[in-house]
This record gives C-alpha cells, structure tokens and sequence, in this order.
C-alpha cells in the first residue's frame, strides 16, 4: 500500500470517527412525544434511594437526587409530568428520564427531592394521581 492511500484511509476513518462521536450526543430537553398529554394514571409513587445518585438512567443521563425528574414504565422520555399526592393534595412537577419502578403496585419512582415535596420520605410511599402535561 502506498503512502498516498494510507493517507486516504486515514482522513476516511478520522472523519467516520467524528461524525460518529457527534451522533452520541446529550440528550434532549425538548418534549419528545406530546400524544401523551392528558394522561392519567393514579397509585403508588416511591423514590430513588441514595445508592443511585450519579447511576446512568435509560435516557443516558446521570441520575441526580436534586433534580425533579422521575422513572415511568411507558411515558416517553422528556415528558413533563404533574404528580399529586392524594392525600394532602401537594404537587410536584417532574420530567420522565428513567425506566421503572419494576415493583408491583407503583406507577412512577420520583427524586428524592421531588418526593420529599409532595410526602415525607420516612414514609416511602405515597398514594398520586399523575398527569402528563404540555
């Protein structure tokens, strides 16, 4: 192989490998999907423990107990969603960056911090109503 064509090669494969790198990007903070608007789902909310903060979520982001987002079975990622606690009627709003829970009975899985607004995180558990909103 001459030096003429090694050197093609070169630029070829150090071009593939940047445009490749620029597909991996952050993800977006656009809603992805709003067909979901309007739905309305009402059970148990729990919150991530301690052990998860800085865990990749499925979204590609790094979990962050501080921030108001929250893990759904189904919603799209990026969904914007109002949680009430049926209880005391305190709300919160989160974005959907996760998957889960994955234990029977519970419908979403907040930040702890998000939780804590709507419920005392002693408790664990609280009984919501949640909303997908625009």
């Amino acid at each position: 192989m001459n030096r003429k064509s090694s050197v093609l090669r070169f630029v070829l494969l150090s071009f593939a490998v940047a445009w490749l790198s620029a597909c991996a990007s952050a993800p977006s903070s656009k809603p992805v999907n709003t067909t979901q608007v309007g739905f309305v789902e009402e059970g148990i909310a729990s919150f991530y423990a301690n052990k998860y903060q800085f865990r990749t979520t499925a979204n590609g982001e790094r979990f962050n107990q501080f921030a108001s987002t929250a893990a759904h079975k189904t919603l799209p990622f990026n969904s914007r969603v109002r949680v009430t606690n049926l209880d005391n009627g305190k709300s919160v709003i989160v974005r959907i960056n996760d998957r889960g829970p994955f234990i029977e009975g519970r419908i979403i899985d907040l930040s702890r911090s998000s939780f804590s607004e709507i419920a005392d995180t002693s408790a664990g558990l609280a009984r919501v109503r949640i909303e997908v909103i625009p």
